[in-house]
């Protein structure tokens, strides 16, 4: 059941559709620097308050939307100014509510350039599941934007903050039927079978320690490979796991591709292995966690299962 929080934003929502609301979220550091052109701007407009999340007077957003938000308890004053405490971004027709700029919290929720790199290769990936498991959901983009290629989607994370915005966006989908809501480390709370396990698990070595940045290890790979292991013990015959993420280079090796033919060597499988984007997030090369990386690339793993028994992994690397 959504709280008073919750239903607010799904109002708040419902009326950003009327208003055919749209906005396509960028890097943090993109963003600072369009926003840092003009460091005084006031909001104008919905895309200045939930897109930019600029401060904006009371009267810019029809009161209804204002009263919401104060509903919700996620605007907070500036002087004479208002400032958004979550941000909504679009994909096709979608609307997700996620957290505002900057994403300094720990527990921050992440939307951005990879999380429509990482819907586009689920629909490359997904035909039809019985039941997909989206492992460390955020806001439940993967799950929800899958909901028409799966029978059942359930939405796992340790962050409650993520998953009450899932529970708003699964509302705003109209998919809640279909949805099932956990707090789940990795998989350990999903219960029964499932055929599909996606996932876009951070990445990044990050002294804060933010939830949706911070991968683990000394490259950021030890999420993302536990994933894999702990899939792979729970999916039967003909079972898939998909995955997005990003690894470090160094000196020409590719640390996460290295580790998965590592990991995956005793089990039988087929899987395809993409460098998806050969430079991301380059500004933490000046950083003292990367002074032996020389890039940083996203890339898409998916595995098929093909035996319950032990036996050799096949891999296609492009």
């Amino acid at each position: 059941m959504l709280s008073d929080s919750e239903l607010a934003l799904v109002d708040l929502g419902l009326m950003l559709k009327h208003h055919d609301y749209r906005f396509v979220t960028i890097t943090p550091e993109s963003h600072r620097r369009v926003v840092g052109r003009a460091p005084a701007q006031v909001a104008n407009d919905l895309r200045g308050v939930f897109g930019w999340n600029q401060p904006f007077y009371a009267a810019t957003l029809p009161a209804p939307m204002t009263s919401l938000l104060q509903k919700a308890k996620l605007v907070r004053e500036e002087g004479e100014l208002l400032r958004s405490e979550i941000r909504v971004s679009s994909i096709d027709d979608q609307l997700f509510v996620h957290s505002a700029f900057p994403t300094d919290d720990k527990s921050a929720v992440f939307f951005g350039p990879d999380t429509y790199r990482y819907v586009r290769l689920l629909r490359q990936s997904v035909n039809s599941s019985q039941r997909i498991v989206d492992v460390g959901c955020g806001s439940g983009v993967g799950g929800i934007m899958m909901a028409k290629a799966a029978k059942r989607i359930v939405l796992t994370d340790i962050n409650d903050r993520a998953l009450s915005f899932a529970r708003v966006n699964a509302e705003l989908a109209g998919i809640t039927t279909q949805v099932e809501i956990l707090h789940s480390d990795v998989l350990t709370s999903v219960e029964g079978t499932f055929d599909t396990v996606i996932c876009n698990p951070p990445y990044l070595v990050d002294e804060s320690k933010r939830t949706y940045r911070d991968g683990g290890g000394e490259h950021g790979t030890d999420f993302a490979l536990r994933v894999v292991r702990e899939s792979l013990e729970r999916l039967p015959p003909s079972g898939r796991i998909i995955l997005y993420t990003g690894t470090c280079i160094v000196d020409g090796v590719d640390v996460l591709r290295r580790d998965l033919a590592k990991l995956t060597a005793g089990n039988k499988l087929n899987y395809t292995y993409e460098e998806l984007d050969p430079d991301i997030f380059g500004e933490e090369l000046e950083t003292p966690a990367y002074r032996d990386v020389e890039r940083i690339a996203a890339v898409a793993f998916v595995a098929n299962v093909e035996s319950g028994s032990r036996g050799r992994a096949t891999a296609t690397m492009p």
